[in-house]
């Protein structure tokens, strides 16, 4: 009862985030998330037995019918769901909470240099996605780093550094463009992009250095009419300064 409860959740948690899946036996059918995470789920125990090679052929197979690479020894909660799925890779270490979401082409990844493997045996070299999180189209989570519960990484995304709780993350490297207080956790989104205007730190950006040149273009124009009133006023007869210069010329002329 305890298995196909389990399985019964990971399909209702498809179907409560994919509009597209219109019945538990299409889940089970035609999604290959659904077979890739079966695959996994009946691996994972035997890798934890110390049954290294066995489990590895179970989600090699599964990468073969699905283009899912999910590595046996990574931890996964409940109700995961891989959206589309083509192209997600999940490392060895990787630690993924319940109610997770990714799209395709995701890389939980690590950086550790390829030579001297044997000293990285067993030690953590992927991220860790808490409860809640949605991982965007391509986005590459590198490293042993933590993504905050209910955050989002926008599409295309390159997440080096820890995500805090709650926000959203896009750009290479990521950055916060929308806060948590800002943050809707309750509200779904797909592809970890909220929905309306997003705040864009380039934009922004441009935005300001405009406001700043207007300014000074303000300011240009105001010293170039007083300079022109300036000169005016200088080459006025009787203007303040004229009579002075006209008697200076006159003395010389009698001198």
């Amino acid at each position: 009862m305890t298995v196909l409860r389990t399985i019964i959740d990971e399909i209702d948690g498809m179907i409560a985030r994919d509009p597209a899946a219109r019945s538990r036996l299409e889940v089970v059918l035609c999604y290959p998330a659904f077979h890739a995470i079966m695959a996994y789920r009946m691996a994972h125990p035997l890798w934890r037995r110390g049954w290294h090679l066995l489990p590895r052929m179970i989600c090699q197979t599964a990468r073969w019918l699905t283009g899912i690479e999910i590595h046996p020894g990574a931890k996964i909660g409940k109700k995961f769901f891989i959206d589309h799925g083509m192209g997600v890779v999940i490392g060895e270490t990787a630690e993924i909470g319940d109610n997770v979401t990714l799209y395709q082409d995701v890389t939980l990844g690590g950086v550790s240099p390829a030579e001297e493997s044997e000293k990285q045996r067993s030690v953590k070299r992927h991220p860790t996605l808490e409860d809640g999180v949605i991982i965007g189209c391509g986005a590459q989570i590198l490293g042993p780093i933590t993504v905050g519960k209910c955050a989002r990484v926008g599409a295309n995304s390159v997440v080096v550094k820890d995500v805090p709780y709650g926000v959203t993350v896009v750009g290479i490297p990521a950055k916060v463009v929308v806060a948590r207080q800002q943050a809707q956790e309750t509200v779904f989104s797909p592809y970890g992009t909220p929905m309306g205007d997003l705040p864009d730190p380039v934009a922004r950006a441009l935005e300001g250095l405009m406001q700043e040149v207007t300014i000074l273009r303000n300011q240009v124009q105001v010293l170039e009419g007083r300079l022109e009133e300036s000169e005016n006023r200088a080459a006025t007869p009787g203007a303040t300064g004229s009579s002075g210069d006209m008697d200076y010329r006159v003395s010389d002329s009698k001198q």
